[in-house]
């Protein structure tokens, strides 16, 4: 997903001692959807865990990035979701 970093915490560590980073990010795009074009923008929650935290950690809020995750439940008996990014790149026009 390519996203704005919208908005992030401080680097945190879990009890366990992996570091933690919470975000924000920010979709726009446009997307085929029967027959026609469909504008999409959404803010979504994020989360990266170990060395892709720290590295995120250092980007500045506003970069655009090129991220993948997935999806899981915020809380164990919740509804919303968090994006989980394994990886992400800088994308041009940093």
């Amino acid at each position: 997903m390519d996203a704005r970093l919208a908005a992030r915490s401080d680097l945190r560590f879990t009890p366990a001692g992996v570091p933690a980073l919470d975000f924000q990010l920010a979709h726009e795009s446009t997307q085929a959807e029967a027959g026609g074009e469909r504008r999409v923008t959404c803010d979504l929650a994020a989360l990266a865990l170990g060395p892709i935290a720290k590295e995120l950690a250092a980007v500045d809020v506003g970069a655009h990035l090129r991220c993948r995750g997935f999806l899981a439940r915020r809380y164990r008996t919740g509804m919303s979701v968090t994006f989980h990014v394994n990886e992400f790149e800088l994308l041009e026009g940093n």
